[in-house]
């Protein structure tokens, strides 16, 4: 028997919000400097979200590879 879309693990189907909640908008514009506490928590203005993008790292080549574990040998 197959399992319940609903019940699968929430880690698998994380995905980049398009929206903040009313919270995390004042927040961010706290932090841009655009909130003054004697606005309306209603009506605020829409908040940009950026996605980050991960940066891939070099790729180490075999032969620095091999290096990096004999002098790992050595110090041991």
């Amino acid at each position: 028997m197959s399992q319940h879309r609903s019940l699968r693990s929430a880690a698998k189907d994380k995905k980049i919000r398009s929206v903040h909640n009313r919270f995390e908008r004042i927040k961010e514009l706290q932090e841009k400097g655009k909130w003054d506490d004697k606005k309306s928590v209603f009506g605020l203005p829409k908040v940009k979200v950026e996605k980050i993008k991960a940066k891939k790292g070099k790729v180490k080549s075999a032969e620095e590879a091999k290096e990096g574990t004999e002098e790992a040998k050595k110090e041991s």
